[in-house]
This record gives C-alpha cells, structure tokens and sequence, in this order.
C-alpha cells in the first residue's frame, strides 16, 4: 500500500551547547527556528550531548510532594477545641489522683481520634497519579540512529518519533505529522482526536488549538510524525497542572465548618460557666479547690457531646454504604453529606455529561435528512426521518453511504464484556457504529472488498481515500473528509431515486452549516468507480469526478441518565454548569440537549481572561456554559462561584479537571474513564460513570444532614439537662446527683446508642424539593435552640426530681445517683421517639413501632442498663447499686410523662407556627419553615 504524507523536515546539525528553556510559544515558531534555538537537527542529539543535557535539566519526571506520614495524621484527630478540653480534664484528674476519671476521659478522646484517623481515607496522590501517565518507554533519535530510552531520560532538544498507541512522552514541537491524530481530552476536554501540522499556529492559540504542539500524557490516535522536546518534567503542561495542584488549598466541607463553628459555641460556653462555677464554689462556697475543681470536670464532661463525633462518623459512613450499593466509592466520609449541601454542580462534559464517544446523530442526502438513533460505539438504534423508523432497505442510499463510511476507514468496534469500544479514530469508530445501524456488517463488507491503496488522512489536504476490488471482478474508490474539501472533488450527486445528479454546491454547503450550527463534526462521504486493473491511488485520481454520497454529523451525545439527573438537580434548587476545553458551538448544541438553565449564552476562555475578580463572579453566576477552558480557567470559576457563596460541586474525568477538583468543596471524578489524576483529587468517584448518581448522592447527602441534626436535637438536651443538674446542685450547695463518669456512660453508650438509630432514618419526602440549605447556617438555628433549652430543663427535672425524691425515701447516695442515671436514660428512650417525628405527633402505631434499628438499639440499651444497675464489676466503675422493683417502675413511669409534655410542645409549636401574621410594609409572603 502506497503512502502520500504531507511532510515538514528540516536538517540541522547538533551543536554542542546547552540551552535553556523557558515558557517559550513554541506553537507560533517555525521549524527551523525552534531547531536553531534548541541546538537540534533531524538527526537527533548525539548520546553525549543528551547525556549532558540529563545532568543539566535533570530527569523527564514530576518532582514528588511530601506527605504526612500516619502518625502526623494520627495527630491530626486530636485538633479539635473539645477535644483539648477532655485532655486539660484528664490532666488536671490525674494530677489530683482521680486515675478512673482519668482513664474513662481518655479512653473517650483515643476512641474518637481511632474512628477518625481510620475513616479519613484521603491520601494526596494525585502528583503521583499524573507522574504515572508519563511514558515508561520512548523512540528517539540519538547520532541519527532510532533507539528506544526511558521516558525520563528524555531532555530538550530530542527528537521523538510518534506511532499509534503511544503515549506522547514530553511536550513536543510537532516538525513532521503523517495522518498525525492525537486524543488530548485529558487536558484540553475535546472529545475528538485533534489533527496535528508542523505549521506554525498564532502566539494566543489556546490548548486545545495548538495543532503544532504534541503535549505530554496525551494519546496518539492515528498516524505517526515526530518532534522535538521542547519542555520535561515539570515544564510540561502536565507538570504545571501538578505544580498547579500543589498550590491549590483544599476547602473544608460545609458540615465540617459548621461543626468548627458548633465546637467554638459550645467549648467558650463550657469553659465561661465551668469558670464561674469555679469561682462560686471556692470563693463563695468555701468548698475545696479538689472538690469543686471535680464538680467543674462533671460539669464540663456532662455538658461536652462526647459522643458525637462517633455519631458524626457513622451517619456519614450510613450515607457511604449507600452510596456504594450504586456504586460510587466515597473516598473521604464528610463529602457525602457536602454533595447534599451543593448550590451549583460544575461539570466537565466530555466522559462526565457526554459518553466521550463520539456517534453520528444525523445524516444528510440529496433530498432528505436523516436522523440515527442511540449512543456510543454499541451497535443499538436505528435511522428515523421526520420522527418515524426508516426501513433501511428501502432506502438504497443510506446503505451505499454506509458502505463507503465502513471501507474508507481504519477503525474498528468491538464489545467486550458488554462494554463497546473503538480501535482507531473515535470518529472512524462512530462511522463503523452507523454502518451497522445501517444494515451492514463490517467485517464482512471488508472481507469481501479488501483494501488495495489508500491515500491517508493529512491535515493539509483533509481527507482520506481507499481503492477497494470486490471478488467479482469490480473496483471502487471512497473518500471522506471535510464537507467543503470533498464538495470541491465532486461532479455529481447521488439523487437517491433519480439516480446521479449535477451537483448541487449550494446546497450542501447549507446543509453542512446548518448541521455544524448543532455542535456536530461534519464529514462528506463520495465515491466512484474504478478501473478493476487499478492497483494504486493518486490525488488525481479523486480530484474533480467524484459522487457526492452525503454528509454525515457526528457528535459527543449527552447521556440519557444525564438530562434526567440535570431535570433532577434543577427541581432541587442546584445550578448545572458546564465547563469544557471543547468548541462554543459544540458545548452550546450540548448544553441545549442536557437542558442547562441558561444554555442560549456561551463564555470562553480567552473572553475569562480578559475579566477582572469581580467581573468574573458576575458572569460565573450567570452563564452556565463555559468552552475552550483551561485549567486555570476552571480553577478560577469554581473560586469565583465559592466567592459568591456557592457550595461548588465540581465533576471531572481529565487530568485538566484535577485542580478544580481539588479546589470545589466536593469532587467528583469518573472510575471508568477518569484518569488517576481526577480520582485521586476527587472526594467522590463514581464507579459507573454515570451521572445520575449524582443526584442519588445529593438526596443521600440531604438525608445523611436531616438525620445528624436530629441526632444533635437529641444529644444535645442530654447534656444540657446533665450540666443543668450539676449547676442547680453545686449553686444550691447540694450533693452532686450524677458523678462524672456516670455522666461519661450515658454519654458515650446509652446516648450514643439511641442516637444511632437515627443515622437510620429514610429521606423526608420532599427532600429533592427543598432548596439547598445556604452554606454558613449554624447548626444551632432558633428552633434547636429553644428544642435544646426545653427539654434540657425537662431532662434537669426529671435527674434532680428523682435524686431527691429517693433520698427522701431513705435511699443511699449510691442508690439515688443508681436511680438519677437510669431515669436520665429512660427519659432518652423516650425522648428517641418523640425526635424522630419533630413536626408531627410521636402518639401513632409507626411511631410506636418504629424502626428496626430503633427497636435494636432500646434493647441494646435497656440491656446496658440492666448490667450497669446490676453487674457487680460495674459497681467498682461507677459505683452504682441494684435497685429494687418499685423503685425500677417508679423510674420507667417518668418516660411516659416526658412523652406526653414534648406531644404538648409540638403542637403549642404548631399552633404558633400556623398563626396569622400580617407581613411587614412591602415585603412578600414567607415562604413555609422548613422544619428543623
């Protein structure tokens, strides 16, 4: 077979000298001028020049970032004010030789920092994942010889040679190209192979237009050429998207930060009334500095929700185990519940809103415009013409259009697993798939009309041709290529049912415009017959008498499961927005088909430089498709939509995609085709790909913050009406009615035990139809307050009532604290049932009932409780007593009463809620609570 390559080559000796290169636009410099200012010929380096430029430049590597090793990251859980309050507790006990105290507050803080350090689960990888996409092997010329180096050993100034498969190994200036395609979608997001020239693009050309440039981690698709290495290591684009990587600071989630806020409230509150309890006791009291100083450690231990970063971890780690049964892989547990908390979802589009798999949607003859159902390189779908199928053997046309796209082509498409995939050119792939939808079968099409001669795709002359003789004596020639290209090589046109025509130019040249106006790549397919004694093909002998057969559009299609889960978003309040390297008009023609809020306006990234901070927070929040976007350009977005107080979710599957997902406040990478550099940036990968997951995880995210706040609804009155106990006794003068670590037992088993139940609960039923909750609301909103402070003082009533009612029964001191803690947690159970259901009665059989995880978790409890009252060994803990049968029923009746005082309250609340209030001059209607 016959090659006919468009070649650039220039001839240049080596020089021993040894330049040094800077962020040169070698994209805009002519061949010959980047081999003078590079000290390089077509020969090649010589081995001692490159052995030389080794030790100057060092090796083709990414430089590796330090890591905290596990024990910083042990250390790490220990940061936390409450925390630091426990440890000064413990410190201060040990020193006053309460060693008990002080091993069960220890013991507290070790649990907790072990929970967290063995769920945190992020390792900083992604310099290392990007360092992983360089090219282990190379083809260089060295003294004029072809020889194959390391990747790393590659300096600036050799010259590499480029074959289909390889992986390009530095940022090459691309001197020769033979049908050069190359798939740059890991860094510029275009889902098509980009064809690469040796001639010279303008200075401000983007990424994704710098068809001289051959960039390090990219794909060769097609064809072969060579180039010279103008950038290593962390010069390359690869390696200034990782040094990008390394400056970019990773925010903290939205829960995380409300949980900093909640421990700054509640510690200053703690540490204030624990000083002024000090104070009081020792000065005015008289009491021992020993005595009140343990008062103030009960009081600080009872007021401190021990419990709830266990309760925090597993309510998170609940919503994880969800998500993982549809298989998206959680890889850092607060980010579940940030997905759920999101304003605005910023998207990359090829492989996350797209399949990356390029398919020929529509299909123009002489007289007709077809349409062709179905997505990616599976051979499923058909043709339709004004919305009805098309019976494709009645249409002869369509079946020798097909012909020609399968014989003029070099792809090929096959399945495995059940998953299809195209060898070759995604866009050759595409045109296989049409041939099959078409009725045609490829492999036999091809066996029965081998290939004789080709003349490949070039970039200079835009199109491909192939001779083919059938094994009856006939020949052939098709030819595809650009629309305006082939439209010029042609005579005439097939008219379907009336044969070959005279061409009509103007016509197809609408077509061809109107096609491209969707964001689809338009290729023309012709054809002729051929002399069956042919045996060669030459550019005369395609030039001027061809039959135009018609055009074909090919496009990226947007998932059907990513249209429903955008509608999705949409109805929840969340913005979409699409950010790609990929052309205006493509990303529009895609926006419009996944129905973006805002999909008639279009910001590109040249138009993002030109605005300033503001400027740019302006259009971000406005505008919804953004193309021809760098790295860069997407960190600055997503900083941009956080500076207006968006949550930011950002998707992503390229290396491109690794710093905004590094930076938004939840990333969410592609498992299947994502590279290791977007997933190890990523808090989420979605194992599927698919997109729709998203918005299962934003409903997940939802529960996940729905049921930790009714668990903070819960714990938090514990405590307030344990502390509320101590204050009332120590200011009273009376004896404690609860010891501090009994207060550590009902704070970190029975508390923590029946909240866990409510990590259980199911997703509220208007979840989805919420808007999200804005980033900085407190935890502690007006209605958990008042929650909070009723029934603390219903909780202080019930230990102190009790406490005092048995002492004046005539019990001990052991057995009233015995009677104080169980009926402190048989208000809990209780108290379980009414927050379950905050706005609507508790009083019903599934409330009664309730939940599986409910009813486990009050016979956990009650089990607990029994070996705490009973068990002699915990007697030497806590210095607790058996109680008798009526002073157990005389403990049980106080849950019922407490029941009946919160059904009270709720509908107190409601009424209150429901009364007409006349709206404040000029202001609107407010919209109904929310609930907590």
């Amino acid at each position: 077979m016959t090659e006919h390559p468009a070649r650039i080559d220039a001839d240049a000796s080596p020089v021993e000298s040894h330049p040094a290169p800077s962020p040169t636009a070698w994209h805009s410099r002519p061949v010959d001028m980047v081999q003078g200012e590079m000290k390089t010929g077509s020969a090649g380096l010589s081995v001692a020049e490159a052995a030389d430029r080794l030790e100057r430049h060092g090796p083709n590597r990414l430089p590796e970032s330090v890591q905290a090793g596990p024990i910083a990251r042990f250390l790490r859980q220990f940061h936390n004010l409450l925390i630091y309050v426990l440890l000064a507790a413990a410190a201060v006990t040990a020193a006053l030789g309460h060693l008990v105290d002080t091993g069960v507050i220890l013991a507290v803080v070790l649990v907790n920092a072990v929970i967290g350090y063995v769920q945190e689960g992020r390792a900083e990888r992604a310099l290392s994942a990007i360092r992983d996409m360089l090219a282990p092997e190379a083809r260089a010329l060295r003294g004029g010889r072809r020889v194959s180096v390391p990747a790393e050993e590659l300096v600036p100034g050799d010259v590499v040679l480029l074959e289909p498969g390889d992986r390009v190994p530095a940022d090459l200036r691309v001197t020769a190209a033979y049908g050069l395609r190359i798939q740059e979608a890991v860094l510029t997001g275009e889902s098509v192979a980009v064809e690469k020239a040796p001639d010279p693009v303008a200075e401000d050309a983007t990424l994704g237009d710098r068809r001289s440039m051959a960039f390090s981690g990219a794909l060769v698709a097609a064809g072969s050429g060579r180039g010279i290495v103008v950038a290593t290591g962390a010069e390359t684009e690869i390696g200034r998207i990782s040094d990008l990587l390394e400056t970019v600071e990773t925010t903290s989630t939205p829960l995380l930060r409300q949980m900093e806020r909640f421990a700054r409230t509640v510690t200053f509150a703690i540490l204030v009334v624990a000083a002024l309890i000090l104070v009081f006791g020792y000065f005015v009291s008289g009491m021992s500095f020993s005595d009140i100083f343990m008062a103030v450690v009960g009081l600080s231990v009872a007021a401190i929700p021990e419990g709830l970063p266990a309760i925090l971890t597993v309510t998170l780690a609940i919503g994880v185990q969800g998500m993982a049964e549809r298989r998206a892989i959680v890889r850092r547990l607060p980010a579940i519940e940030a997905l759920g908390s999101v304003s605005v979802i910023c998207s990359d589009k090829t492989g996350t809103l797209t399949k990356n798999e390029m398919t020929v949607a529509s299909v123009v003859t002489a007289r007709r415009m077809y349409q062709v159902t179905g997505a990616g390189y599976a051979p499923h779908g058909g043709i339709t013409f004004e919305g009805r199928d098309v019976d494709v053997s009645a249409h002869p046309l369509l079946s020798d259009l097909a012909r020609g796209a399968i014989l003029c082509n070099d792809a090929e498409v096959s399945e495995s697993d059940g998953i299809w995939s195209a060898n070759g050119d995604p866009m050759e792939g595409a045109l296989v798939t049409f041939g099959w939808k078409a009725g045609q079968d490829p492999d036999a099409l091809r066996q029965s009309n081998p290939q004789t001669d080709a003349i490949p795709f070039d970039a200079r002359h835009r199109f491909m041709a192939s001779l083919h003789h059938d094994h009856e004596g006939g020949a052939a020639i098709h030819v595809k290529g650009a629309p305006e290209r082939i439209i010029a090589m042609c005579a005439t046109q097939h008219g379907e049912e009336d044969g070959d025509q005279p061409l009509d130019a103007a016509y197809w040249h609408a077509r061809a415009h109107e096609i491209a106006a969707e964001g689809q790549r338009v290729l023309a397919i012709a054809t002729q017959p051929a002399n069956p004694e042919k045996q060669t093909l030459s550019f005369d002998d395609v030039d001027g008498d061809l039959t135009l057969l018609g055009l074909v559009g090919l496009i990226d299609p947007p998932r059907d499961e990513a249209v429903a889960a955008v509608a999705e978003c949409r109805a929840a309040g969340i913005r979409v927005k699409m950010i790609t390297g990929d052309h205006a008009g493509t990303a529009l023609a895609i926006a419009r088909r996944l129905g973006l809020e805002n999909s008639d306006e279009v910001l590109t990234g040249g138009e993002i430089d030109g605005l300033d901070t503001d400027g740019l927070r302006t259009a971000a929040e406005r505008v919804d498709v953004f193309a021809r976007t760098s790295p860069e350009h997407k960190l600055r977005l997503v900083e941009a939509l956080q500076a207006g107080g968006a949550a930011v979710a950002m998707t992503g599957d390229g290396v491109n995609d690794a710093p905004a997902l590094k930076r938004a406040d939840i990333g969410v990478a592609m498992g299947r085709t994502g590279t290791e550099a977007a997933k190890e940036a990523a808090e989420i990968v979605l194992a599927d790909d698919n997109f729709a997951t998203i918005a299962a995880a934003v409903r997940a995210g939802r529960t996940v913050y729905d049921n930790l706040k009714k668990a903070i609804v819960f714990l938090l009155p514990v405590n307030g009406g344990e502390a509320l106990a101590l204050i009332l006794a120590l200011l009273l003068g009376l004896t404690l009615p609860i010891t501090p670590v009994q207060i550590l037992w009902v704070n970190m088993v029975s508390s923590v035990v029946l909240a866990m139940a409510l990590a259980f609960e199911g997703a509220e039923p208007d979840i989805m139809h919420r808007p999200p909750r804005p980033a900085d609301e407190p935890i502690l909103s007006r209605f958990v307050l008042w929650r909070v402070g009723f029934v603390s003082l219903l909780f202080c009533a019930g230990i102190f009532g009790m406490f005092t009612l048995a002492q004046s029964r005539g019990a001990t001191l052991e057995e009233a604290r015995t009677i104080a803690v169980n009926t402190l947690v048989v208000m809990e159970i209780f108290y379980l049932f009414s927050v379950r259901f905050l706005n609507t009665t508790s009083l019903s059989i599934r409330a009664i009932l309730g939940t599986r995880p409910v009813l486990i978790a009050i016979v956990a409890v009650t089990a607990l409780q029994f070996a705490f009252t009973y068990a002699p060994f915990m007697e030497a803990f806590f210095d607790t007593r058996p109680l008798s049968l009526s002073q157990g029923l005389m403990v049980v009746a106080v849950g019922p009463v407490l029941l009946l005082v919160l059904e009270i309250e709720k509908r107190a609340l409601k009424a209150w809620r429901a009364r007409p209030r006349p709206p404040a001059p000029g202001a609107r209607a407010s919209s109904p609570p929310r609930g907590i």
